[in-house]
């Protein structure tokens, strides 16, 4: 009736079907059916939904295995087309996931459906205690995929246990699953989750630094993070190994976000060296460094440490990478320290390579700053001979290309010859004439 535009009978409503009686297994799969029946959210009314609810509420050990049986069903539904029976089915069970907690994951952990390991991954987050009971009971299972899932959850969980309960769950858990010599494929994932807790870091750290940079895929660089600080040599030593494999990117972003103050220098002197070697790191890198600046001011406290040990003695590369990112125009609230570390690379730069990067950056922005950023960097450029036509083919090409840079640079030379009149080469001036209309003395 509902797909054929058809009001559905009052006499036939929620009420009618709930009533028969019916085994619990045929009454979650015919619900399942009329869910379809259901008009919009704005409608008022009982609903089929509802009355899944209701089952729920009422006995939800009992009703969940059933109700994880429709994250199967994908049809859509009639009055909410962008909802389907699975994920009318996953907001059901999110919203009443109170009544029955731990009920509720071991549902999920019986189900290999995506939609279940999508909605564990949301109780890690808001749910850790119940998770982390779930864990350790995981842990102790004889099933083999059940020991797996607690260490794939507990991974999951361990960012948001802060509970000294919920940690201690995750630590006895991982204890669990070290012991058995037959899930030596865990091991790892159980590693990562011992070396977290500071409780038990010191006695697991080397066994898991050993796996770490072997590759371990359970043991990502995330889990080493929080030994930073306490054991900071080992675990760099760790980074400096693992950023040699193929995973190094991942490895990278990482490390740069733990930073913090007080560990800046050693960091970039370990990146330093690392895209030394791989310098096709320099531009993940810098795309990092971008993003982390327009992350709040935690993040920029840190990368000012950062930011400023990389571009001390860094690659070539790596400079010319970062360049760009500190010339951009940026967010007003990353700008002041764009331009600050800006102010550090130009203070020492001489490579005409990452000065033309500068440009070409600065050329993005408006306003006076443009005018100061192009004239600062064309005074460096412009000491040597191959600096010099490297500016000229840099500014030509500028005009040509940036909608309106050549008639700033005729004004700009208007303004202030002497200032700029030096800056200018032939090309730049054949450019300027030709796009902006203005005669340029030689």
């Amino acid at each position: 009736w509902r797909e054929q535009r058809r009001p559905v009978r009052p006499e036939l409503g929620p009420a009618f079907w709930t009533a028969l009686r019916l085994p619990l297994e045929a009454r979650c799969a015919l619900l399942r059916r009329l869910v379809h029946a259901d008009g919009p959210p704005c409608e008022s009314g009982p609903r089929f939904l509802d009355a899944a609810a209701g089952l729920l509420a009422a006995d939800p050990a009992a009703v969940l295995p059933y109700l994880v049986r429709w994250f199967e069903d994908e049809r859509p539904l009639p009055a909410t087309p962008h909802a389907t029976v699975a994920t009318a089915a996953q907001a059901l069970l999110h919203t009443h996931r109170h009544h029955a907690l731990d009920a509720l994951t071991e549902a999920l952990a019986d189900s290999a459906h995506r939609r279940a390991d999508q909605l564990l991954t949301v109780l890690a987050e808001e749910e850790p205690a119940a998770l982390s009971r779930a864990v350790d009971r995981w842990a102790q299972d004889v099933r083999p995929a059940r020991r797996a899932a607690a260490i794939t959850h507990g991974l999951r969980v361990a960012p948001y246990a802060r509970d000294d309960t919920d940690r201690t769950l995750l630590r006895y858990a991982a204890l669990a699953v070290l012991v058995r010599s037959a899930d030596r494929d865990l091991h790892g994932g159980a590693l990562a989750l011992l070396v977290r807790d500071p409780n038990s870091r010191d006695r697991h750290l080397a066994r898991a630094l050993e796996r770490f940079t072997a590759g371990d895929p359970l043991l990502p660089p995330s889990a080493l993070t929080a030994a930073l600080d306490t054991h900071t040599e080992p675990v760099l030593d760790a980074f400096r190994t693992r950023l040699t494999r193929d995973d190094a990117v991942e490895t990278l972003r990482t490390l740069a976000d733990a930073t913090t103050p007080a560990l800046a220098r050693c960091v970039a002197a370990l990146l330093r060296d690392a895209v030394e070697r791989r310098p096709e790191l320099s531009g993940h890198l810098a795309a990092h460094a971008d993003r982390r600046l327009e992350a709040g001011p935690a993040a920029r406290a840190a990368l000012r440490g950062l930011i400023t040990g990389l571009l001390d003695g860094g690659p070539q590369p790596l400079r010319l990478a970062l360049a760009g990112v500190l010339a951009a125009p940026g967010t007003p609230a990353s700008r002041p320290l764009r331009r600050e570390l800006l102010d550090v690379l130009l203070t020492r730069e001489t490579d005409p390579g990452v000065l033309d990067a500068v440009l070409r950056a600065a050329a993005r922005t408006t306003g006076p700053e443009l005018r100061v950023l192009v004239h600062s960097t064309g005074l460096l450029l412009a000491r040597t001979p191959d600096g010099a036509a490297r500016l000229d083919h840099c500014l030509a090409d500028l005009g040509r290309h940036i909608p309106g840079f050549a008639a700033a640079l005729a004004g700009w030379l208007a303004d202030a010859p002497r200032a700029w009149g030096p800056l200018l080469g032939p090309d730049t001036r054949r450019t300027i004439e030709r796009l902006a209309g203005a005669t340029v003395p030689a």
